[in-house]
């Protein structure tokens, strides 16, 4: 089965106990299916402009994003015009409150009904799994979508924004190929301590972006893998430590129109991460257990005033001022 990936970002809007949901169109993946108003991050945009973006087009309502709520990960089968194809998506949930415009109806798009809904209300509809989860319902599983949809090329691609490598996604949009050699990828990365306040720390290894500076543990999401599991998982691989997760700190994306790695050409590239808070509650010494080569050729434990000293990437300059 042909492997896609898509990021989206959606909004959790409430009025009371009452929560606005948009009901899919009969061009949507799942016809008749209800989520959160929401859709696909386009190339280059921020994860925030697009949740405002997309709820304007499905609500007529314009609104603020208040927090992130929630990050995670599913797989869908749908119907591609060369077979079918397995789908992960990469959701950002945001906390969001209008703040102007009139609810009413996409015309011609992929949502034909939009509803304020009561808790009592939820019962009767189909959702989304990630929408029913997050409203405290059963997630029940989609059948195949049998909606048609255009078959996208994917290409693992080895172009990092700090000390990993990892496969490109394409654009979600309307599922049209992607220019050659755009790409977008989605990582998970963590702010580490341990019980004496030390933080920990990754060197990216020469001949990748941003080499011979400090980074967040952490890298891109493989194919059907949750962010949480993908980040304790490559801060084994990078720095041989065991952590757990306690909580979000923030969603940054980046866009560079002219990245050059490891991978030999420039390329226009756009990098969404999540930041997560992470405990390592029986630290030990820093070491790389992942294969040679890689892009992380040494990792450490740092205090506050030793990180003040070293060269830092914007990933770990973001994720500090949230600590």
């Amino acid at each position: 089965m042909r492997r896609w990936r898509r990021i989206g970002a959606y909004g959790l809007c409430r009025d009371g106990e009452r929560v606005l949901l948009a009901r899919g169109s009969a061009t949507a993946r799942f016809p008749g299916v209800w989520q959160l108003p929401g859709g696909g991050v386009e190339h280059g945009e921020h994860p925030t402009a697009a949740v405002c973006r997309e709820f304007v087009e499905e609500t007529g309502l314009t609104v603020e994003v208040t927090g992130v709520r929630l990050v995670l990960a599913d797989v869908v089968r749908l119907a591609g015009v060369e077979g079918p194809v397995a789908e992960h998506t990469d959701r950002i949930v945001y906390d969001v409150v209008p703040t102007g415009g009139t609810l009413c109806v996409e015309a011609r798009g992929s949502t034909d009904e939009v509803a304020w809904v009561t808790p009592a209300e939820l019962a009767g509809l189909t959702l989304m799994p990630f929408t029913a989860e997050l409203l405290g319902r059963p997630a029940e599983p989609l059948p195949e979508s049998t909606v048609p949809v255009t078959d996208v090329p994917v290409t693992d691609v080895p172009v990092t924004d700090g000390p990993v490598t990892g496969g490109s996604a394409p654009t979600e949009g309307a599922m049209r190929p992607a220019a050659v050699d755009r790409y977008q990828r989605f990582a998970a990365y963590g702010l580490a301590t341990d019980p004496a306040g030390r933080i920990l720390l990754t060197r990216i290894a020469t001949g990748f972006p941003g080499a011979g500076r400090w980074h967040l543990p952490g890298g891109g999401t493989d194919h059907g893998e949750q962010p949480v599991s993908a980040l304790l998982r490559e801060l084994v691989e990078e720095t041989g430590q065991l952590g757990r997760v306690t909580g979000l700190l923030h969603v940054s994306h980046r866009h560079n129109t002219a990245e050059f790695g490891p991978e030999g050409r420039s390329l226009d590239w756009h990098g969404v991460r999540v930041i997560y808070r992470v405990e390592v509650d029986a630290p030990t010494e820093a070491k790389v257990t992942e294969a040679a080569g890689g892009s992380t050729e040494t990792a450490g434990w740092f205090s506050r005033a030793e990180l003040a000293e070293l060269p830092r990437t914007e990933v770990v300059d973001a994720a500090l001022s949230r600590l």
